[in-house]
């Protein structure tokens, strides 16, 4: 059996530990049952945000965006398609900088959409502006490329 790794529920944001073979299993969530992976980015606050940030050990993709902004929710269909080819690899998640003003100001989040990549709790990381769900995939994907 290969090493455990903590992913975090995008559900109820409890922690748990998954085999690294298992990740494409579609393994539940021991706390809600639900699914770890389910293709959909996770809609996370600050709390969330934190949680997903400091205990998971998978890849976090995170889209910073708000419901006012075109370009953001002209993204927002290609950034769930990607959260189909990437997960369970990458966790996807939606921060929304009008709720999460704090986090965003902490992050210097200063144009949206922004994509920030983030491994093992630190950015790595960064493009703004809207792309589509290739330019996603492939844009994650090479900057994992040797991490």
């Amino acid at each position: 059996m290969s090493d455990p790794l903590h992913v975090v529920c995008p559900h109820c944001h409890t922690t748990n530990r998954v085999a690294r073979d298992d990740l494409g299993n579609d393994p539940d969530c021991g706390s809600c049952h639900r699914p770890l992976f389910a293709g959909h980015p996770a809609a996370l606050d600050e709390a969330g945000f934190q949680r997903h940030l400091q205990r998971s050990q998978i890849p976090l993709l995170v889209d910073f965006w708000a419901p006012w902004c075109g370009p953001c929710r002209a993204m927002a269909p290609a950034f769930e398609q990607a959260a189909r080819q990437l997960e369970p690899r990458v966790r996807l998640a939606k921060v929304n900088t009008d709720e999460a003003q704090t986090l965003g100001a902490q992050l210097r989040i200063r144009s949206i959409p922004t994509l920030a990549l983030f491994v093992n709790g630190k950015e790595v990381a960064r493009q703004a502006g809207a792309m589509g769900a290739a330019d996603i995939v492939r844009w994650t994907e090479g900057q994992l490329r040797g991490r």
